[in-house]
């Protein structure tokens, strides 16, 4: 089945966020948008993972979700998490997605997180935390948690932004090995992404960050994919293998629109 899919959103629990980032709107411009596949965001959020909850209902422990009445459009569990941490006499933010894969692993990562930061403060929360012992903690709770840096190249939050570092082993330490994607982000594309052999190993995923559920910012930036079971593993486990039957392609926007 074809995915056209936007896996880093935002709810109304993210500072500067539309109050309508609700189930309800996202499925009907999703639908819209021609998407089929989005991921949650903010799950670590109390208020938000509640609704979530109640809301989504997982298909055949597949990882997959639907809302009552939107049978067309799936969900995964997904969130941005940034951490907050010195490197060198330098303090670092670095933004983070993270893709899991049930409601039961996302309770267990939220009592790991909680103890690095308030999650009630922000939908993205900030983590006292660096990213290799991010990784390495997550994937102690559950091997199948994955996580991709966000928008790589954003000056202030990105893992090879301006107040990032200069290689992803640098950031990630020894977890490096647990990084299969990296998320281009609105003011990089593929192109550009190629021009640096470093990142040839990893699988370039596009994604919105979407503040509000309108078709001018929701799917703006996407990802197809080709799986033969709308299941969590087979997408997850495609992206690790850079398989090229079921990654198709990603949907761009100009570079120059945003940072």
């Amino acid at each position: 089945m074809l995915l056209f899919s936007d896996l880093h959103i935002h709810s109304k629990y993210s500072r500067a966020t539309s109050n309508k980032m609700d189930i309800e709107n996202l499925t009907r411009h999703a639908k819209f948008k021609g998407l089929n596949l989005l991921g949650t965001g903010d799950l670590t959020h109390p208020k938000w993972l509640a609704e979530l909850k109640s809301k989504l209902k997982e298909i055949d422990d597949s990882g997959f979700f639907k809302a009552e009445g939107a049978d067309d459009i799936f969900f995964i569990l997904s969130t941005e998490v940034s951490t907050v941490f010195t490197h060198e006499n330098t303090s670092k933010k670095i933004h983070h997605v993270l893709l899991v894969p049930d409601f039961e692993t996302v309770d267990k990562m939220n009592e790991f997180l909680a103890k690095y930061g308030n999650l009630e403060a922000d939908g993205r929360p900030s983590l006292n935390i660096t990213p290799a012992e991010l990784v390495e903690n997550l994937l102690s709770i559950d091997e199948r948690i994955f996580i991709v840096p966000a928008h790589l190249w954003t000056s202030w939050f990105g893992a090879l932004g301006q107040n990032g570092f200069d290689s992803l082993e640098e950031c990630y330490e020894d977890q490096v090995k647990h990084i299969y994607a990296v998320e281009t982000g609105l003011s990089s594309d593929p192109p550009m992404n190629w021009r640096l052999s470093k990142l040839d190993r990893y699988v370039l995923m596009s994604n919105s960050d979407a503040h509000s559920p309108w078709h001018w910012r929701l799917g703006r930036e996407a990802n197809v994919y080709n799986l033969e079971t709308l299941t969590y593993k087979e997408l997850t486990e495609a992206i690790k293998a850079k398989d090229g039957k079921k990654i198709l392609m990603t949907i761009e926007v100009d570079p120059a629109y945003g940072n």
